[in-house]
């Protein structure tokens, strides 16, 4: 929401991002929480797909926007918990997806 050359900057709702956050905040408790189980929780972010919530004008297919969610449902056991991963907005290194800062 900071980054002047990120997505997010022109974004002046105040209930969009303030959920994004507090979802966060679920995912990080219970990963905690479930921390010595088996079980994973993470967050995953698609990317702007296009879809009828947002009439469409995403630049992302809904195909693509479901990577993530494959990549942390297929996790292997020793995988990644307690994080917000995927589609990663301007990334300049090449890596398309993967954890994100929030």
């Amino acid at each position: 929401m900071n980054d002047q050359d990120g997505p997010m900057w022109p974004m002046t709702s105040i209930t969009y991002p303030s959920s994004k956050t507090a979802l966060t905040m679920i995912t990080t408790m219970y990963a905690k929480e479930l921390w010595d189980t088996p079980i994973k929780v993470n967050a995953a972010n698609p990317g702007y797909c296009a879809t009828d919530l947002n009439h469409n004008t995403g630049f992302r297919t809904p195909e693509q926007g479901a990577e993530p969610i494959v990549h942390l449902a297929t996790l292997p056991a020793d995988g990644p918990t307690g994080q917000l991963w995927g589609y990663r907005w301007g990334a300049t290194d090449g890596i398309e997806y993967g954890r994100l800062p929030w």
